[in-house]
């Protein structure tokens, strides 16, 4: 089975609006963007469509306009994402990359308590083996 293309930054954007909205038309999809992100009717228009030939969307034309949904969902594809950037930065060293992630940026305490559930989890995961 050939592997889904990653999206680009621009099908990524409106991946994400795809996958807040549900289902939408090119008009919809462009008056969701960002004020800070506006692009043309046209483009947002071209985009779906490349982005409908590289299986990232598929297209309703049973309706006057056509109608936008993403074939993968937010989860699977942000993983990708993440294991294909570890992967070209990091060699494939995710703690290298978490432990840069974390110096980093200043975390509260509610996503320390989140990242010590998820490390507590996959111990005992590993316990379980």
């Amino acid at each position: 089975m050939a592997r889904t293309p990653q999206p680009t930054d621009a099908e990524l954007r409106l991946l994400k609006v795809l996958w807040e909205r549900g289902g939408s038309t090119a008009r919809a999809v462009l008056e969701a963007l960002p004020a800070r992100r506006k692009v043309g009717y046209t483009t947002v228009l071209k985009i779906l469509q490349v982005m409908e030939e590289k299986g990232l969307v598929s297209v309703d034309r049973g309706a006057r306009s056509h109608v936008y949904s993403p074939r993968a969902g937010r989860g699977p594809t942000m993983r990708r994402l993440v294991a294909d950037f570890v992967q070209r930065t990091f060699d494939g060293a995710t703690d290298e990359m978490l432990v840069h992630l974390v110096d980093g940026r200043a975390l509260d305490d509610a996503a320390l308590n989140e990242l010590e559930a998820r490390v507590a989890a996959l111990r005992g995961r590993e316990e379980d083996r």
